[in-house]
Formats: structure tokens, C-alpha cells, sequence
């Protein structure tokens, strides 16, 4: 229950929404003040592992730097206001914007915290999906993209993405990803360092193919490096290896497009594929081999799969390599979760729909995907004048100065709206720019339910958090900003003098009855009350094959080898062996979360983690030295960064962490900002883009490196 005063110590049980590992955490409280944030050694599905960021829950509570009421912009200056005055504020010039320009000029950016918000994932999408406007943005465009868009293609539903299933099987291959840092993506799986241990104390292997020896690298049987922007070719060549040594095997699953799988694959021989990426012939057909022969195995692409030059194509391969092999929806393979809320019906009562291509972007071109355009053409959409340029901005739970490439072109096109408004906790690097912003509540002032991470977890769990704290009576729940805005700026599915009757229903009501009806509903037929009963949470069960029944293809057959794939392989025929020079990759880091959690002390602390790795040959061959300084530089722009040197990092790459660059006028993070390192986004081409599916090709970009 929420603590009120009067109350001595007591402790509750919660998942930790900071990343998708969804860990349970036990929090200890006395009075209003957090004592200690440990792991939740009964919950069933975490067993007590906590990362750093968890640890962080109550500085974020705490942060003094966090706004408690809405804010509006005067010159450099802020002022406090009512609640009212800046809902009616923030609809009046929103409504003037539609009203003279249209409903295309209002655009919308969501931040991939919104995965982890049960409010924004409600009534958030409420408003921020039915203001009719073709200009919404959204993080899913720097990352996952590719995937939704391989669900989308071959599984018929874009939410259709599947995980490993990681606690039974006996190979591992992982490429592209490091889970050790990220805590898993689309593969909620707490403590990931103990489960791969578990495989390979189970007699299994595990195998990392990353252009860097990541922490997941070392503890892996084997690491093999690869040339970034190439995974493509290499899973097309393991593909050619498959047929060519009759490996194939579909097992029970019902397909198409085998025979055009088949035909493309035959062009790209180990031989040609270990050219482009640097891997042997020999580990090509190893690691084909290994896939083929292993009863339960499988491979798991994730963050550098997606965001290179042919993330589409890369994406695609990764889930039917896991086909051809017998490995997709098979226990240990690649399987789709059961979870206690079925994402699909939910995601359409909310708005969000599937589709591709429907639309273009208005300047240059661009497809829109599930209702959204890639963030790559946001600063372009505000810059040219015309029918449907945009005036207007909502930003909600997200920073794209700092995430998406172009950030100063960004920061100068959102300080010319005419209007901006932001759904956020924090004056930072994005909201500085805004007129108005709404702050919503602590993570630990509301309910939690992971809606969207449990659709992708490594086991079947379900877990309801109530809130810790009540929430002041001048705070408002994200849930509640959305609400107030949804019905006073009329949208094209509602209208008219019922608004009032319909904000005051749902205002009583919150989000718990949508995810109470859907957990009613699906698959487990679950209640809130009975999770309310289970504060460690309930184990569902593994993982279990779904397909075909699970398929939202038409004919119910598995799609292998989509028209959209196959037209774009004519672009990687272009791929080959690299030049001279370097190129760019990104990292992660277990104490970081993006952008937005540099400004606890706990997590920033001890040496930069802001730097440049490089190997020692590129290093020598431009009289850099570790702990020196280097400039780094593209068209684009420079940064100027710490010198890392080391022989984890391929010849010819050098990696750079995102999410830092907090140095910048206005903003209103004080531990952020003696830490503030530099955003690799300022030196990203925002030009640069996987052209079949829109994502920003965030690897692989040409950098100069040279001693500052």
C-alpha cells in the first residue's frame, strides 16, 4: 500500500522500470525517505539480481533537480504555474497551430521510456495517437525497427517478435548485442551474465560476433569479430551454406518463399561474405554447421543488427536463419512469449496499428512505419516551408538532441517552432527548447505493470507494482497530463460538449482497468487482484511453441522470403571490402540508460566513461595515446573525446557511447553536467539510413580520427 505518515519501516516489492530486465527490487522505506533498493531475492523471475541502475530508483525519487509542477519558458529564465493555466496554455496554442496550418503541423517524438510507463502506454497513446497528424516520431526509428518490421513481414503483426529461449538452450550465438550491458533487448531477461554461464555449464556453447570483445564477448566460449554494416552478408552466406549442404530443415512450421531463399542465397559463398566482413570461411560454415546440428540453438541479433545500412535485411535473416534451422518457435530456438496481457488486441484498442509504406515524408521521402515517420527526417519536416511543414512539437519521455543524429540541426530547428511543449521530469538537452513543460510523477509515486516488456520476456511472469508513495495533490501522473490535454485539444475520435463527461470517466478510472481487463482476458485469464496477492509476482511458466495458430499472415504460413527483402538485396550486391579508414560503432554500459540517468551520482561516478576506443594500431598510426585526447570528426561536425586504447576493439573500428553531451546551455542537470562528456549524435549524418526501413544507420559511419 502507498505510505502515508505515521508509518514506520517497511519494504515493498516492485519491478524495476529502468530497462527491459524488469528485475524485482525490494525498496525499504522509513517515513518518506528511501533507505535501500536491493533485489527481491523471491521474485521468480529476477531471484534477487539487481544491476546499478536499479540501486538509482530512489535518487531519481530525490533528484533535486527533478520538476514537481509545469513550468513555461521567459526568455532564458523559467516560471512556475498552475496545473490548469498550463493544460489550457499548452491546448489553446496547440489548437491556433492546427487551426491555421493544419493537423500535419502539430508533430509528435515519444522516448523509449514509454515502453516502461504503464500511463503512457494508455492513456499516453490516447492522445498522442488520435491527433490525426502524419508527422509522429518515436525512439523506435534509432533501434528496433528492422525486427518490427521482420515481424510485421513474415509473422503478419509487427508486435509478433520473438526471443530466445535462453534458459534451455545449448547454443548461443549473439550477434550484434551485448545483454551483459544492456540487461537483454527484446529479450527481458534478468541476470543474463547467469543464465549464459548456465548454458555453458550445461555442456552448451556460446558464441559473440561483435566488432568489439564486449563484456558478453568474454565470458563466451568463442568471439569472433565483424566488420560493422555487414551481418547481412554473413547470414546470407551461413543461409547459402544451409542449402548447400542440404541443412535445411522447417520442421512442423508451414512457409513460403523457400525456393526465393533458396535462388538469393546462392550468390553470397562464404568465400565472397568473409571478403566483406572479416570472418573466416571456415567460422562461416562453423557457425551454419553448429546452428544446424544442434537440437536446441539459437541465434539473437539485436541493437547493431538493426541500426546499420541493412538493418532491414539483417533483422530478416536473423529470424529465418532461425527457421531454416528448425529453431524458430522450438523449445530452446527462437519462441514467442504467452504473456498475462496479450500485446496484440491491446495495442489495437490503443491506436497503434501495423503497416509499411502507407505514407511518405513529406520532404524527402521517407516510409512511414506503424504510423510513423523515421526521426531522421524530423529537422528537415520543421526546416521546409509548405503544406504540412511542421510549427508545432509534443515530446514525450524522450530527448532527441541527444539520441538521434544531427542534434544541433535539431536544436536549431525546434528554437524556430512556433510552439513546443514537453511531457517530462527534467529541464535537459530537448525540453530546454520547449515553452511549456508538464512533469509528471516518480516511478515510485505510480502503479506499474509491464504491459509491453513481458511480450518479449525469456519466461512467462506477471507482476503488478502499486505506487510507494502518494503522489503530492499539485503532481500529476503522466496518465493524467495526457488526459487533461487529450480532452481539451478535441481530436478527430471525440467530440464536442461529451468531452468533459468522457475525462471525468476516465479520470476516475486510471489505467489499472484496461490491464485489469486485459488480464482477465488473456491467455491466463489473471486479475489484478490476484497479482496485488503476489507481490514477489507469479511464474506463468517457459516459454511454448505458438505458430502456427499465433501467425497473423493471411493464409497462416510463415512468410520466408518477403518482396520487400528481396528488392533491397540488390543493394547489398554494392557491399565490399572495406577501404581504408575508420569507422564508427556505438556502446552500452550497465550503469547508463541512454540519455537520462547521468545525473545520479552513484551511476556517473569514477573514471569518463565518454571515450574513444580505438585499437592500438590505429592509435600508433596517429600518435595517439591512451588517456590522451582525440578529435573526431565527420561532414557533419567534431567532438573532442578522452583516448581509450585497446586490443578489444577491431582495426579499422573505433566505438563511442551515446546518450552523453550534457554540456549544453540551459540545461538544469547539475551531477549531468560535471560529467558531461560529448554526444556522439553531433558527428552523426542523420542522412545516413538503412533505406529499406527508415532506421538510422547509427554504425558504420566514416569518422576521422586525429591527436587534438
Amino acid at each position: 500500500m502507498p505510505w502515508s505518515r505515521g508509518m514506520t519501516t517497511t519494504t515493498h516489492f516492485r519491478s524495476c522500470p529502468l530497462c527491459e530486465a524488469t528485475c524485482g527490487v525490494a525498496i525499504t522505506v522509513e517515513g518518506d525517505r528511501v533507505t535501500s533498493v536491493r533485489g527481491d531475492d523471491d521474485d521468480p523471475f529476477s531471484k534477487g539480481y539487481i544491476c546499478p541502475k536499479g540501486t538509482a530508483l530512489a535518487d531519481l525519487h530525490d533528484d533535486a533537480d527533478r520538476l514537481k509542477r509545469p513550468v513555461v519558458r521567459e526568455g532564458d529564465s523559467w516560471r512556475e504555474i498552475g496545473w490548469d493555466e498550463a493544460f489550457d496554455l499548452v491546448a489553446s496554442k496547440l489548437k491556433a497551430v492546427r487551426a491555421q496550418y493544419g493537423k500535419h503541423a502539430i508533430a509528435i517524438y515519444q522516448g523509449n521510456p514509454t515502453a516502461h510507463n504503464l500511463g503512457l502506454l494508455t492513456y499516453g497513446q490516447l492522445l498522442l495517437r488520435t491527433l490525426g497528424t502524419k508527422n509522429a516520431y518515436s525512439a523506435t526509428s534509432l533501434d528496433q525497427l528492422p525486427h518490427m518490421l521482420a515481424a510485421l513481414m513474415m509473422f503478419g503483426n509487427q508486435l509478433l517478435m520473438p526471443v530466445p529461449d535462453i534458459d534451455r538452450s545449448d547454443l548461443f550465438i549473439c550477434l550484434g548485442a551485448n545483454p551483459l550491458a544492456s540487461n537483454g533487448s527484446i529479450m527481458t531477461a534478468p541476470d543474463v551474465k547467469s543464465r549464459l554461464k548456465a548454458i555453458r555449464d550445461r555442456g552448451g556453447k556460446v558464441i559473440v560476433l561483435d566488432p568489439r570483445r564486449t563484456e558478453t564477448a568474454e565470458k563466451a566460449d568463442q568471439h569472433l569479430f565483424i566488420r560493422p554494416g555487414t551481418d547481412a552478408a554473413l547470414l546470407l552466406s551461413m543461409i547459402n551454406v544451409l542449402f548447400a549442404e542440404n541443412l535445411v530443415t522447417l520442421g512442423r512450421l508451414p512457409a513460403n518463399g523457400l525456393d526465393e531463399l533458396r535462388r538469393v542465397a546462392t550468390q553470397w559463398t562464404p568465400e565472397r561474405a568473409s571478403r566483406v566482413t572479416g570472418v573466416t570461411t571456415d567460422d562461416i560454415r562453423g557457425l551454419a554447421r553448429a546452428l544446424a546440428t544442434t537440437k536446441r540453438a539459437v541465434l539473437y541479433g539485436r541493437i547493431g543488427v538493426c541500426t546499420q545500412a541493412f538493418g532491414g535485411l539483417a533483422a530478416w535473416l536473423c529470424y529465418t536463419i532461425n527457421a531454416l534451422t528448425g529453431h524458430l518457435d522450438e523449445v530452446g530456438g527462437l519462441m514467442f512469449t504467452t504473456p498475462a496481457v496479450d500485446p496484440l488486441p491491446l495495442a489495437a484498442m490503443l491506436g497503434y496499428d501495423g503497416g509499411f509504406d502507407r505514407y511518405r515524408s513529406r520532404v524527402s521521402q521517407k516510409p512511414e512505419f506503424g504510423g510513423e515517420l523515421p526521426v531522421s527526417v524530423l529537422a528537415e519536416e520543421i526546416e521546409t516551408p509548405g503544406q504540412g511543414q511542421i510549427r508545432a512539437l509534443i515530446t514525450s519521455a524522450g530527448n532527441p538532441v541527444l539520441s538521434a543524429p544531427g542534434g544541433p540541426r535539431l536544436e536549431k530547428a525546434f528554437a524556430g517552432l512556433d510552439f513546443m511543449v514537453s511531457i517530462d521530469p527534467y529541464i535537459n538537452e530537448t525540453t530546454r527548447l520547449a515553452n511549456v513543460i508538464l512533469p509528471p510523477t516518480s516511478a515510485l509515486e505510480r502503479s506499474h505493470y509491464d504491459a509491453a516488456l513481458n511480450a518479449f520476456a525469456v519466461r512467462n511472469v506477471a507482476k503488478y507494482s502499486p505506487p510507494l508513495f502518494e503522489r503530492a495533490a499539485d503532481a500529476r501522473h503522466d496518465w493524467e497530463i495526457c488526459l487533461a490535454l487529450w480532452t481539451r485539444l478535441g481530436t478527430p475520435r471525440l467530440l464536442g460538449p461529451a468531452s468533459w463527461l468522457v475525462q471525468r470517466l476516465l479520470g476516475k478510472l486510471g489505467p489499472e482497468p484496461i490491464i485489469d481487463l486485459a488480464l482477465r482476458t488473456g491467455p491466463h485469464r489473471l486479475s489484478l487482484a490476484k497479482l496485488r496477492a503476489a507481490p514477489h509476482g507469479l511464474d506463468l511458466g517457459p516459454l511454448e511453441p505458438r505458430l502456427p495458430k499465433r501467425l497473423g499472415t493471411k493464409d497462416k504460413k510463415l512468410e520466408l522470403a518477403p518482396e520487400v527483402y528481396l528488392r533491397d538485396l540488390a543493394r547489398l550486391e554494392q557491399l565490399s571490402a572495406p577501404a581504408s579508414g575508420l569507422v564508427l560503432i556505438g556502446r552500452r554500459h550497465l550503469r547508463s540508460n541512454n540519455s537520462w540517468m547521468h545525473n545520479s551520482e552513484r551511476l556517473v561516478k569514477g573514471p569518463p566513461r565518454c571515450t574513444l576506443m580505438i585499437h592500438p594500431d590505429d592509435a600508433t598510426a596517429r600518435s595517439l595515446v591512451d588517456g590522451g585526447t582525440a578529435r573526431i570528426a565527420t561532414p557533419t561536425g567534431a567532438i573532442t573525446l578522452p583516448v581509450e586504447v585497446t586490443d578489444t576493439i577491431m582495426p579499422g573500428v573505433v566505438s563511442i557511447p551515446h546518450g552523453w553531451g550534457h554540456g549544453r546551455k540551459g540545461v538544469k542537470l547539475r551531477v549531468a553536467a560535471e560529467h558531461a562528456g560529448e554526444s556522439v549524435n553531433d558527428i552523426l549524418d542523420p542522412a545516413q539510413i538503412d533505406q529499406l526501413s527508415g532506421t538510422s544507420a547509427l554504425t558504420g559511419q566514416h569518422v576521422e580520427v586525429s591527436r587534438a
